[in-house]
């Protein structure tokens, strides 16, 4: 290259360091630009930071909310007016929020209504304490004057009815009817072993899962059970479960603690007149049909109405009635048609 090439060259500023504008209206444009990617990304980034302390903020005042136990009660101002002194008391299941426990007892209200007025529990994102819940459904009855008490257990629900029935019956109080939909008797009917116990060892030892460790648990253990959920129901419950709404991670473990340590054994002979209807699906791939079926049937033998009530058709086929309403009013039903003849016969007869 010549002298003069290079000379045009050193003008036109080519080098290591790219083009530079070669002239002043080039340089005012360059400047333009670089001012309106830095306006936008500015921009951007504090949108992005509005957003994230807005969310910070919402799930601070949900999860703060949440650390109190509550008794959510689903109005039915047919149910309340018929049924004054009777309620059923619905224990949600591992995982279930608060809002999932109103989903399940909408579900579940052509059935149970017919009986008495509806409520859940809404556990404390501190973590599972049975006493708290049994002082909380003490005063329930006391402070509605309830003469006809009946739990729904979903799930490891069951487990927790049975124990706060047992707390109940120690304080003169009786439960009429306790409803153990799919619930496993003991850690034995737990079929994914592996998962559960690595949960719980965690929790048992004083570690906490974080949010991003809890995601990834939440999709392998939905994968896991793909035959029972289309992708989009598999993705669907696992942002749901990091949701604000969603349980905490803390109440996850205690539940997951519970399930573990938990033995029936305990709490035979403990229920007074108590009757007790276990209903499942041998299809189940969370509990292990037979096991838990078999388990109930030792610890409780005649005070279990029945054993055999089956939900066949239910997707999932585990504890399920807010997809299959229709599944679990009949099964339900005829639940209620075992221990109450003569309600059932006229089941929409107000309470006497």
């Amino acid at each position: 290259m010549n002298s003069d090439s290079t000379s045009r060259s050193s003008r036109r500023g080519t080098g290591p360091a790219g083009p530079e504008p070669s002239d002043p209206g080039d340089l005012l444009r360059t400047v333009f630009d670089l001012h309106r990617v830095s306006r936008r990304s500015f921009l951007a980034g504090s949108l992005a930071g509005i957003l994230l302390a807005a969310d910070l903020a919402a799930t601070d005042r949900i999860q703060h909310y949440r650390e109190q136990l509550e008794i959510l009660q689903v109005p039915d101002d047919d149910a309340d007016s018929r049924f004054p002194h009777a309620m059923w008391f619905l224990f949600p299941g591992y995982k279930t929020s608060w809002e999932e426990t109103g989903w399940l007892l909408r579900s579940l209200r052509p059935a149970l209504a017919t009986h008495g007025r509806l409520a859940g529990i809404g556990y404390s994102n501190l973590g599972l304490n049975v006493a708290r819940i049994l002082d909380a459904v003490h005063a329930a009855v006391r402070d509605n004057q309830l003469r006809r008490i009946y739990f729904y257990g979903h799930s490891f629900g069951g487990m927790l009815a049975v124990q706060v029935a047992a707390g109940l019956a120690e304080r003169g109080v009786a439960v009429d009817l306790i409803v153990l939909d799919s619930s496993p008797s003991g850690r034995s009917a737990v079929r994914d072993q592996a998962m559960f116990k690595g949960a719980v060892f965690l929790y048992d030892n004083g570690y906490r899962i974080t949010s991003g460790l809890r995601g990834g648990y939440e999709l392998g253990e939905r994968v896991l059970h793909k035959n029972e959920r289309s992708w989009r129901t598999v993705a669907e419950q696992t942002l749901e479960q990091l949701s604000p709404l969603a349980p905490s991670s803390r109440l996850i473990q205690s539940q997951a603690s519970y399930i573990y340590h938990f033995a029936v054994s305990r709490f035979a002979g403990t229920l007074g007149r108590t009757k007790l209807a276990f209903i499942g699906n041998p299809g189940d791939k969370t509990v292990d049909y037979a096991t838990a079926r078999a388990g109930w049937e030792n610890a409780f033998g005649d005070a279990l109405l029945t054993s055999s009530l089956v939900t066949e058709g239910a997707l999932p086929a585990h504890a399920s009635p807010q997809w299959n309403p229709g599944v679990y009013e009949d099964v339900v039903l005829e639940v209620l048609r075992l221990f109450d003849p003569p309600d059932y016969a006229g089941r929409l007869r107000p309470e006497e």
